[in-house]
This record gives structure tokens, C-alpha cells and sequence, in this order.
């Protein structure tokens, strides 16, 4: 399989060298595409250093925008997975095998990362606020697609070749990982999820402080609410 690791990062430089070092490190075969969401230092520039491909979006678009545009990367350059990679040095490229097999396997279309299954270790699990409310997504998720998942803000994340496809055409702004799961169920693509653990970033805040979170989860769940009864994918539409 052709891989690309999707690497959104915004105001990173500092983190990015790490990340990158520990991405080529378990997984040499991956291509590496940094997409710059309208950073303010020098993250294109450590980037591009470092042997990535680099694609910089002119003003800051969020987690979403950046995302998408490294599916649109991945999808004109016929990759047949995208694995996305947070900036921040927060994902374990160790776990990517773990990420890639169901794929490999034929048994998923996307593959969630989770911090809260058996055999994730005992890595960094959030706050414990936010952990209530993953665990009140994860019920939401559940009742509103029937799609059981136990860490569905986890960005940490595999994509098939027709989740590349439909997050290439749509994927979601502003706080985007509970509503891609939700947008793939819909579509009739299978959602799985294997153990990973993460890390505390070591530079730099979170884009969601304190005063965010609750805006996070009310925006999430009204997105979740509004979301269409079904979006075809497009293996369904070539049928």
C-alpha cells in the first residue's frame, strides 16, 4: 500500500522535529505531507528541512480545513492510505502498525486510534473533564449512527482508499473528529478502532483551553444532531 502520513500542524516548529524524526523512525516507508494551517513561525520552513512535502494554507482554516486539504493531497495522488499525525509530538508513530492492519486486512475503512481500550498502556489520557464528555460523545455517537467507539475526539486516525475519497469531497470544520466518524458511518463505510497510547504535548497549549471545552462539546452535538440522514459514498454512487 502507498501511505501517506497527513501531519496538520500550526505553529509547530518547535514540536515538528520530534514528531517527524519519530514518524520516520517507525515508519520509513511513509510519505510526509505537513500541512501549515497559516502558522505565524517557522513551521513550513523546519518542515520543509526535514524532507516533507509541505502545503501551506494562506490564512489559519483550523484542524478541519487543514485535514481536508491533506485528503485532497492524498486522494489526486492516489494513495491508497492517509493516516493522519498531529503536529504536536501528542501521537505515537509506534502504534501506525497497529493503525494500518485492519486496513491491511480488508476488515475497516477508518481506524480510530484509542486511548481507552484494553492494551493502550498508560499513556496520556486528557483531563478529566474532558474524558466525561468523550465518554458523553461516545453514547451520542452511538445512539444518533450506531457506531460504537470509545475515544472519538482521538486524531489519531487510518483512512482507506474511499474514506480518502469522501473526506477529500467533505469533511468537517472546527472541531472535526467525532463528526468524520459520524460522516463515515453514514456514508456505509465500516468504523474500527485499535489501542493506542499518546503523550503530552511538550511545547505550546492545546487549540482547546478551558473556557473552549464546553463550546467544543455543544457544538459537536448539535453538529452530530443536524448531520444529514446519509451521505452515499462514492464506491455506492460507481455501483
Amino acid at each position: 500500500m502507498r501511505v501517506l502520513a497527513i501531519v496538520p500542524a500550526y505553529n509547530e516548529a518547535r514540536n515538528l522535529p520530534g514528531a517527524l524524526a519519530a514518524l520516520r523512525r517507525a515508519a520509513p516507508e511513509c510519505d510526509v505531507c505537513v500541512v501549515d494551517d497559516g502558522s505565524s513561525d517557522d513551521t513550513a520552513g523546519v518542515a520543509r528541512r526535514l524532507g516533507a512535502v509541505v502545503l501551506r494554507e494562506p490564512v489559519n482554516l483550523g484542524i478541519g480545513g487543514a485535514v481536508q486539504t491533506g485528503y485532497r493531497w492524498a486522494e489526486s495522488r492516489g494513495y491508497d492510505v492517509a493516516v493522519q499525525v498531529d503536529g504536536d509530538g501528542q501521537h505515537d508513530p509506534a502504534w501506525l502498525a497497529a493503525l494500518l492492519r485492519p486496513l491491511e486486512r480488508g476488515e475497516a475503512d477508518v481506524v480510530v486510534g484509542s486511548r481507552f481500550l484494553p492494551g493502550a498502556g498508560d499513556g496520556f489520557r486528557s483531563t478529566p473533564v474532558r474524558r466525561a464528555g468523550i465518554r458523553y460523545l461516545t453514547l451520542f455517537l452511538r445512539l444518533r449512527c450506531g457506531v460504537r467507539v470509545t475515544d472519538p475526539t482521538s486524531g489519531f486516525r487510518a483512512a482507506g482508499r474511499h474514506a480518502i475519497e469522501l473526506f477529500a469531497r467533505r469533511y468537517p470544520s472546527d472541531y472535526p473528529e467525532p463528526e468524520a466518524i459520524a460522516l463515515a458511518a453514514r456514508a456505509g463505510l465500516r468504523v474500527a478502532e485499535v489501542p493506542v497510547s499518546m503523550e503530552e504535548r511538550r511545547h505550546g497549549r492545546s487549540s482547546i483551553d478551558a473556557w473552549r471545552t464546553l463550546y467544543y462539546f455543544v457544538k459537536v452535538s448539535l453538529a452530530l444532531l443536524l448531520l444529514p440522514v446519509r451521505e452515499p459514498a462514492r464506491r455506492e454512487e460507481e455501483a
